[in-house]
């Protein structure tokens, strides 16, 4: 089983920045379609951003196109968010996950088979 777990949220100011982290275990990390969703208050679990495993691909919700950067560092491995231009609408909990069986879509939350516990993300106006 692999075990995700994330980092480096926090309150901040908008306009402001945060660097989330995200850290897996297993010794085939690097075969892993990761991603990063976020669920607000009230609302339904969302796609943010997703990196193929080779870390060749990037692919972003239009809500954080050109804001936020997703990458990763397979002989750590781990995968990041940078997150910069912050809005309040950003607020949420931030989920780091992984695909292991490339089935379905990258987009689609039900396609991954491990997840982290989150961090909070606030962005005060």
């Amino acid at each position: 089983q692999v075990q995700v777990v994330e980092s480096g949220g926090g309150l901040v100011q908008a306009g402001g920045s945060l660097r989330l982290s995200c850290a897996a275990s297993g010794r085939t990390f690097s075969t892993y379609t990761m991603g990063w969703f976020r669920q607000a208050p009230g609302k339904e679990r969302e796609f943010v951003a997703v990196i193929t495993a080779s870390g060749g691909s990037t692919y972003y919700a239009d809500s954080v196109k050109g804001r936020f950067t997703i990458s990763r560092d397979n002989a750590k491995n781990t995968v990041y968010l940078q997150m910069n231009s912050l809005k309040p609408e950003d607020t949420a909990v931030y989920y780091c996950a992984a695909r292991i069986v490339n089935l379905g879509s990258i987009y689609n939350a039900g396609q991954y088979t491990y997840w982290g516990q989150g961090t909070q993300v606030t962005v005060s106006s």
